[in-house]
């Protein structure tokens, strides 16, 4: 059974007359890895202050393991570990050194709590190296690192893989999934990497003009056949497919790389290829898959460009 870490409760922001912030109102559950996306101006930043209080909620709660933000900060916000893009850290101590140092300021941190935080970031043979020696994926593992040592039920990360490289994306991506698993954390990722959100995240939420506009599922099969998919077949004659999809199925199709290209439920699709072939069309090969992260993305916030 799952158990809810943050929930925003009709959140609101305003400043001066206008709403930026317009009534967000969900969970994110522990052991969740959850992907906060949306056009530049769309609202992510102001909703991840107010989530940590860094900036004050004009409406509705931010509640973290029951402790409400707006009334209660010092004990919400301890259950918040956070970094925002590159984590700041002192270049002429060790890893190990910024940890323990970072450590004073909270009681209750041990040295055991600091060695297994290192190990779960990979970071046992760089530790005791100088921080500005670090490659900016190494510092973005001790920051994470950093930010654990209080056992934080949620981890807030704002574009965790900013300027790294496809290595060190991989490697962010795979402590990212650690944590969500061994950790029970419950991470919130803002990212404009729609193909790196679709390969961290369970679950994710898309946010435009200060509202949230839909969830997906990332990695669970469809619950029903009838969801929507791509597909794309490789018929002969080409302009008479289309034609017949269009005539028949009131199916608009898009010609790609040799393929009629179009969306449908999953089930339809033996029809579609029984009045094809009864037709006399040619049907060479048959692809169906799921619509992407990306394809989603763009058809609910019907624009072409994301910031």
């Amino acid at each position: 059974m799952s158990e809810t870490a943050m929930e925003l409760k009709q959140l609101k922001k305003k400043i001066g007359s206008k709403e930026i912030i317009k009534g967000l109102d969900f969970e994110i559950q522990k052991g969740e890895v959850f992907g906060f996306i949306g056009p530049n101006g769309a609202g992510k930043t102001t909703t991840i202050r107010m989530m940590v209080g860094l900036m004050g909620i004009t409406e509705g709660e931010v509640v973290i393991q029951g402790q409400s933000v707006k009334s209660n900060f010092k004990k919400a916000i301890q259950e918040v570990g956070a970094i925002v893009e590159n984590p700041e850290m002192y270049p002429f101590m060790t890893g190990m050194q910024n940890l323990k140092h970072f450590a004073r300021m909270t009681p209750g941190i041990t040295r055991e709590r600091i060695d297994e935080v290192v190990g779960l970031v990979g970071m046992e043979n760089a530790i005791k190296t100088k921080v500005g020696r670090y490659s900016l994926g190494m510092r973005q593992r001790l920051g994470i690192a950093q930010a654990l040592l209080h056992k934080p039920s949620i981890l807030i990360l704002d574009e965790p893989t900013n300027g790294l490289d496809p290595a060190g994306i991989r490697h962010i991506r795979k402590y990212i999934r650690r944590l969500a698993s061994e950790e029970n954390v419950a991470v919130i990722i803002s990212s404009h990497l729609l193909t790196e959100i679709e390969l961290m995240c369970d679950r994710i939420g898309i946010i435009k003009n200060g509202e949230m506009i839909g969830f997906e599922s990332v990695n669970e099969q469809d619950a029903d056949d009838d969801g929507s998919r791509q597909i794309a077949i490789e018929a002969e004659p080409s302009d008479k497919a289309a034609e017949l999809l269009k005539e028949r199925h009131g199916i608009d199709v898009e010609m790609k790389e040799g393929f009629v290209a179009f969306e449908a439920s999953k089930t339809f699709v033996p029809q579609i290829v029984t009045t094809l072939v009864n037709e006399e069309v040619l049907v060479y090969r048959v692809e169906v898959s799921k619509a992407s992260v990306e394809d989603k993305f763009f058809d609910m916030i019907g624009e072409n460009v994301i910031g």
